[in-house]
């Protein structure tokens, strides 16, 4: 009886840990989350648009829920550009910040997806599920993994604003950034993460940072979905994702970036980009997956 009694307490002790650490992401956030970035409510998140505004509050109220700092007023960086296909200006584009210091290193890890999409063109809503609810709230669980594991690097967590206008958000943001830029230690942008139909994630830069790959590779080892390389040789023209999306804004200041994305689809950019459209099984073992690389990276690069 007593040996029995000692088995059930040895599972006690050591399996339920196991089983509690086993899922990091809390996978009902994640598919709440984006259904409601991608809702019609938000008419597909145009810089100043009514949507836009709900989700920038959507944003910083997860941001101040989780305990987050901010180098900005009420975690909001504003900034204004000319959109010259339009011919207007947008005064008061806004990025949303959040922050959370390292407990072994002042070095920063920037961590983003741009959160704005296309809008509405007529009776069309352009909801932007994949492009990029998906990368905003992918930002937002890792956000709420870190607010409650600290960081060994301190980690900046933003959602950026009017990327589909020309990385206008990530312009701003690197030209009033609040530390030096010799201090970010490494770039993750994530833009298009949540469907891919031969399971694959791209997680481009390291033909530009090789010393990034090797720890990628241990930390993807035996995942799903599988993670993939490329997408970043100069000369190969739209194959090239080197400057595709907001991370090009930080690889022009010579800062390491990792972009994880997937390739096209039909529906990038056109009004079938909807909730009802994503792999959420995928999606889920995305953000685990990359999760488990910026763990992985944030413990490497401490030398």
């Amino acid at each position: 009886m007593k040996s029995h009694l000692r088995i059930l307490l040895l599972i006690l002790a050591f399996g339920f840990p196991v089983l509690s650490q086993a899922q990091k992401i809390d996978h009902d956030q994640l598919i709440s989350d984006i259904k409601y970035l991608s809702s019609d409510e938000l008419e597909g998140r145009k810089p100043m648009s009514e949507g836009n505004i709900k989700a920038q509050a959507f944003i910083k109220e997860r941001f101040e829920k989780l305990g987050l700092s901010s180098q900005y007023d009420d975690f909001t960086q504003t900034f204004s550009f000319t959109n010259k296909r339009e011919g207007a200006i947008y005064e008061k584009a806004a990025n949303i910040v959040g922050f959370i210091p390292g407990s072994e290193s002042s070095k920063i890890i920037v961590v983003m997806g741009h959160y704005d999409h296309i809008g509405r063109k007529g009776d069309d809503i352009f909801n932007g599920a994949d492009d990029n609810a998906s990368g905003t709230v992918a930002m937002l669980a890792l956000a709420e993994y870190f607010s409650k594991n600290r960081p060994k690097h301190s980690m900046m967590f933003v959602a950026l604003d009017a990327e589909e206008m020309g990385m206008q958000g990530a312009k701003a943001l690197v030209a009033d950034f609040p530390f030096p830029m010799e201090q970010v230690k490494l770039n993750i942008n994530m833009d298009m993460v949540s469907r891919n139909d031969n399971n694959e994630l791209y997680a481009v830069g390291t033909h530009h940072y090789p010393f990034l790959k090797p720890i990628l590779e241990k930390a993807s080892s035996g995942r799903s979905p599988k993670l993939m390389f490329g997408h970043d040789q100069p000369g190969s023209g739209r194959d090239d994702w080197t400057n595709a999306s907001d991370h090009a804004q930080f690889h022009q200041k010579k800062v390491p970036f990792i972009y994880f994305g997937v390739e096209d689809h039909n529906d990038y950019h056109t009004p079938r980009d909807t909730f009802e459209n994503i792999q959420p099984e995928f999606f889920k073992g995305a953000v685990e997956l990359i999760l488990a690389c910026l763990i992985t990276l944030d413990s490497d690069l401490l030398n």
